[in-house]
C-alpha cells in the first residue's frame, strides 16, 4: 500500500482533495446514513475537525464531484442532500455576552442568505436559530443537517474570568437548547470541541 503525505492547516474538503492525490478514504461517518442523528467529537486542536466538519457538509449537501474516486462515492445517497446550517467559533475572541450574541446573529444571518430565508425578529438568537431550522425544513422538504465547529470556543477564550465565563455559556445555551427543541425538523447535527460537553454545561438535560 503506497503510504501518502497528508497536508496539515486544511479545513475545507474541495481544498484537501485537491491538494492530496488520494484515491481513497475511510468510511466518513456511517452513522449519519445509519439514522444515528446526534454526534458529538471532542478532540485536541490541530486535530482535523474543521476539516472533517466541511467533509460532512458537502456529504450533506449532496456534492457527489468532490468525492469521484473517493470511499464515499458509491456509499452515499447522492440523490437526496439537505439543508445545512453551519455555525463555527473557531475565529477571532469573544470576550463578552453582548459580542456572543453579534457573532451568533452574523453567522445566522450569512446561513439565512446562504438558504434564502429571512427571520421575524433577526435579534432574538433563539428564535432565529429555530426559523432558521423550521423554515428551511418548510422551504426544502428535507430535514436540515446542523453543524457547529468549536462550540466551546467563547467559554476558553474566557477561562481567566469566570464570572464572563459563565455568561458566554448561559448564551451559548440559549443557542444550543434550539437544536433539543427542533428534533422533528433535524436530520443530523453534528458538533466539535475540545471539551467535554457534560463538563461544560451548555446543554440542556
Amino acid at each position: 500500500m503506497t503510504r501518502q503525505k497528508l497536508p496539515i492547516g486544511i479545513q475545507t474538503f474541495a481544498r484537501f482533495v485537491k491538494t492530496t492525490a488520494t484515491t481513497s478514504t475511510r468510511p466518513l461517518c456511517p452513522e449519519a446514513n445509519r439514522g444515528r442523528q446526534v454526534l458529538f467529537l471532542s478532540r485536541p486542536r490541530r486535530f482535523g475537525k474543521s476539516l472533517f466538519l466541511d467533509t460532512l457538509a458537502e456529504l450533506f449537501a449532496g456534492n457527489e464531484p468532490l468525492f469521484r474516486g473517493l470511499y464515499a462515492q458509491d456509499r452515499w445517497n447522492w440523490a437526496k442532500s439537505s439543508p445545512v446550517i453551519r455555525l463555527s467559533f473557531g475565529g477571532g475572541v469573544v470576550r463578552s455576552r453582548g459580542e456572543l450574541d453579534r457573532r451568533i446573529l452574523a453567522l445566522l444571518r450569512s446561513n439565512r442568505a446562504a438558504l434564502g430565508l429571512t427571520c421575524s425578529d433577526p435579534t432574538d438568537v433563539a428564535g432565529c436559530f429555530n426559523e432558521l431550522i423550521v423554515n428551511a425544513h418548510a422551504a426544502t422538504g428535507e430535514r436540515v443537517v446542523v453543524l457547529v465547529d468549536e462550540y466551546d470556543k467563547p467559554i476558553l477564550d474566557n477561562l481567566t474570568a469566570p464570572e464572563m465565563a459563565r455568561e458566554i455559556r448561559d448564551g451559548l445555551r440559549n443557542l444550543y437548547s434550539v437544536i433539543k427543541d427542533s428534533d422533528a425538523h433535524l436530520r443530523f447535527a453534528f458538533l466539535t470541541g475540545v471539551s467535554k460537553f457534560s463538563k461544560v454545561s451548555c446543554f440542556p438535560g
